[in-house]
């Protein structure tokens, strides 16, 4: 497990983040490959059931048990048994199959894109950057910053956690000094009622930003299809989402017009290639979220982003951007507002031992 420091606060409706803590996982199969994945979540457990203390206690104590039984380049095969024991927990199930399908990629040359699908369709993804400050002036700067350094032209605001009104006032000015050169997207994390999310809506709209995310809470799917169809704003789906069979619950009910796919959140790359597989039979827009991943998971959710046909509303893979030390031995590139997705084999990234020695907790 790793703490590591931020750059700057980072402010949510539920918690302030002051440093991103991780779990990394690492396997060595019989034939001596490596492979490697990371947990990794937002905000201690404030945001959800799994803290990364709980993903480490899940790994060592009931995971690991299992991997001994099994034949790990039978990635598959693997999983399935991890499903049938351990119920739940989905980012440490993440970070195990990540280490399954990094190993199995380098086993054959083959980055994990194309094991996961047919190989990927673009090399690039557009990438967001989270405004979380809470102060408009510095948003603003920063995001100008961003877009003269040729780094993120889409910018998201966490709000919720001032009255509505505050926060939108907040909202429209940046999106009024960053005009059409910008697209601006707000994130709630369901800290909204339907009311304040039917007045809150319809005012983002008249500001001009382009996407409401999770203004309510996700469990509450008629509540997200009567906000979706009256609003010309889309509404998008993120905490709602917790794999295949949620993501079918969402689109059943017209609660959604864009999901926001994690990995981690999903259960895996896996069971996120098919939560993409609802969205794109529904006719619902993707967006690659993230859970502020350290270097690992971005890379991993970078191989999957990368095989979808359609990703309209861009990325947000922007996690080792947020902190001010880096763990991989050769850093991901970000370049032209997109980040190069690695095209090594497994993952394409290795990790850098002497930052881990510096930043592992005790």
């Amino acid at each position: 497990m790793l703490d590591l420091p931020t750059i700057r606060p980072h402010v949510l409706s539920m918690a302030t983040m002051y440093q991103q803590s991780i779990v990394l996982f690492r396997l060595r199969s019989d034939d001596g490959v490596e492979g490697i994945g990371e947990g990794t979540t937002i905000g201690g457990m404030s945001y959800g059931p799994e803290s990364p203390e709980s993903i480490r206690l899940a790994i060592e104590t009931y995971i690991v048990p299992l991997l001994r039984l099994c034949d790990l380049s039978r990635v598959a095969e693997t999983m399935l048994l991890i499903e049938k024991h351990v119920v739940g927990n989905t980012i440490a199930k993440c970070a195990v199959e990540t280490a399954l399908l990094d190993a199995a990629g380098k086993r054959i040359g083959l980055p994990v894109s194309d094991l996961i699908s047919g190989g990927r369709v673009r090399s690039t993804l557009p990438v967001a950057w989270t405004l979380a400050s809470g102060d408009t002036k510095l948003d603003i700067a920063e995001a100008e910053a961003m877009l003269e350094a040729r780094r993120h032209r889409i910018f998201k605001l966490k709000i919720g956690k001032r009255d509505f009104r505050e926060d939108i006032a907040h909202v429209a000015s940046i999106k009024k000094a960053l005009g059409a050169q910008a697209s601006v997207r707000v994130d709630v994390n369901q800290a909204w009622d339907e009311t304040t999310a039917d007045q809150g809506m319809a005012m983002l709209a008249d500001a001009g930003v382009d996407l409401v995310e999770q203004p309510v809470a996700g469990h509450d799917h008629a509540v997200m299809s009567r906000l979706s169809a009256r609003h010309r704003i889309p509404l998008m789906a993120d905490e709602a989402l917790h794999g295949p069979a949620s993501a079918f619950a969402v689109a059943a009910t017209a609660g959604a017009r864009v999901f926001a796919l994690k990995i981690a959140q999903s259960g895996g790359l896996r069971a996120g290639r098919d939560v993409a597989g609802v969205a794109m039979a529904a006719g619902i827009g993707l967006y690659g979220g993230t859970m502020l991943e350290a270097g690992v998971g971005t890379a991993a959710s970078a191989q999957l982003f990368a095989t979808l046909p359609s990703l309209a509303w861009g990325t947000e893979l922007f996690g080792p951007l947020l902190l001010s030390e880096e763990i991989l031995e050769e850093p991901l590139v970000y370049r032209d507002f997109e980040l190069i997705v690695p095209n090594g084999p497994g993952l394409g990234v290795s990790l850098d031992e002497r930052q881990l020695d510096r930043f592992r907790r005790v």
